[in-house]
């Protein structure tokens, strides 16, 4: 039996205000007044594709070994990266590499369910595969999709063993009808007519393959219990789910007015939200659409009662810090020049050949645990920092992502260049032992103390414009 084994998901902390946005252009576009309620998610400086599908993959791994994955497929419409393997910068964040086939999924808003298709099909011989979706979107300033999309991620674990939501059956279609597309030069998408997508695209398209999903999975509309389908026209999904013959009571909701439209994770954000909330026996229905559709039929079992805790949807919903400045969203999208100060001026040249050597320390936060004191330190090094022993060549690995840190000591640096100052850094200490200088994110005045409880989380530390955007990346503390 092949399904899903656990699940993730990742919202940045920090939540928009709609109608921060619309006040900010009302004097320009004021039909948007009509969507200026609720928030949607943005991401901090920080945050791309890359880091949120690493939270969410860590999120979906709680309680398990990363080095036990097979395959791994991130689906974006956002990689960072054009020509380097973004996949690979996620698993060696999760500090796996060897034996693992890792994969970019893209070009389409159903990228996400496509990946997790093909997850699933590699699973069916034993295999254990991830799936990561993520987006982090550009939009034009005073846009309806700017009101509209969201940030963030999710992340589905799917084997043969303790599944706790089984493949009943799926249905793709692959079809070249364009509602929106974003060209190679391109930074923002251009959409078509909302009536003709509706019309020509989700009501001619969907409900055939919703049938045909049925009718693989041995099923009825009445069966279904939750239909997962995203989509920026609100009513549609109640319409195809209507069409399909599908209860309208089970039309999750898409929340629009808490996060807004992840792009190609929704789909697997909203399925997340769902296995939440489902009981053992219901059957869920995941509709991917873009250039075709996924249609995806999965029942809950009752291994999902016995999954460990974890964040999830609604572990990070409550992580949340509405912000109203309009403002810093534009210059964190970096769609507002600002003045940067001779601060900013340094050389962000990355060293590629000590990168690849210090990867595990770097991507991974992988410390030392000396074999003879029991020394936990980082970085890791030849000689034990402890004065008592100082033996050589006695450290073990020692991953220290997923420890919790706290503050030893710390500065708020309003001098040194930030896009969201003040600068905080400071000396962070692990319990175990081991302790350096780290920045700090996603964080306030008032949470910044000594002895303040830090979680370690994958972030941008610098990007090297000079050099085609070659992002670094390093790990933060961020407030528990």
């Amino acid at each position: 039996m092949v399904g899903i084994v656990a699940f993730g998901a990742y919202v940045p902390r920090l939540r928009l205000n709609r109608q921060a946005i619309y006040d900010a252009n009302k004097w320009y576009a004021p039909g948007l007044r009509g969507q200026a309620k609720g928030e949607r998610s943005m991401a901090n400086w920080d945050e791309d594709a890359i880091t949120m599908a690493v939270e969410a993959a860590r999120d979906c791994l709680t309680g398990r070994d990363p080095k036990g994955l097979n395959n791994l497929y991130f689906a974006s419409t956002t990689h960072p990266f054009k020509d380097r393997q973004n996949a690979g910068v996620i698993a060696t964040a999760l500090s796996i590499e060897q034996g693992l086939l890792a994969s970019d999924v893209g070009g389409s808003q159903k990228a996400g369910t496509s990946a997790l298709i093909a997850a699933l099909n590699a699973s069916r011989g034993g295999a254990t595969s991830l799936v990561a979706a993520s987006d982090k979107r550009q939009t034009r300033v005073a846009s309806a999709t700017e009101m509209q999309y969201g940030d963030g991620a999710a992340a589905l674990l799917c084997g043969t063993e303790g599944v706790i939501a089984r493949l009943v059956g799926s249905h793709s279609v692959s079809l070249d009808f364009v509602d929106h597309f974003r060209g190679e030069t391109a930074e923002y998408d251009y959409g078509w007519e909302e009536r003709w997508i509706r019309d020509e695209g989700y009501a001619k398209i969907v409900p055939p393959a919703i049938k045909a999903a049925l009718a693989a999975s041995g099923l009825k509309g009445a069966d279904i219990a939750h239909f997962v389908m995203p989509s920026l026209m609100a009513p549609v999904p109640k319409l195809m789910a209507k069409m399909g013959g599908i209860a309208e009571t089970a039309v999750r909701d898409q929340l629009a007015a808490t996060v807004g439209d992840t792009g190609t994770s929704h789909a697997l954000v909203m399925l997340v939200d769902a296995l939440e909330n489902a009981k053992a026996g219901e059957r869920i229905m995941v509709v991917g659409f873009g250039q075709g559709v996924d249609i995806l039929v999965f029942e809950a079992t009752a291994e999902l009662a016995k999954l460990p805790k974890r964040l999830g949807l609604s572990g990070w919903m409550a992580r949340r810090k509405e912000e109203k400045n309009y403002m810093k969203f534009l210059a964190f999208n970096e769609l507002l020049p600002i003045e940067k100060g001779m601060r900013a001026e340094f050389d962000k040249k990355t060293a590629l050949s000590i990168l690849w050597r210090k990867r595990d320390m770097i991507y991974g936060l992988i410390g030392g645990k000396c074999r003879v004191c029991g020394t936990v330190q980082f970085p890791k090094s030849q000689v034990c920092v402890n004065p008592n022993c100082h033996a050589t060549d006695s450290q073990d690995d020692y991953g220290m992502a997923g420890l919790e840190a706290s503050i030893m000591s710390f500065t708020a640096d309003a001098l040194t260049y930030s896009p969201d100052p003040p600068a905080y850094y400071g000396m962070i200490t692990f319990p175990e032992g081991g302790r350096f200088m780290s920045d700090f994110t996603d964080c306030d005045k008032e949470q910044v103390k000594v002895g303040t409880k830090m979680r370690m989380t994958f972030r941008i530390r610098d990007n090297d414009t000079a050099r085609g955007g070659f992002k670094r990346y390093f790990w933060k503390a961020a407030p528990v």
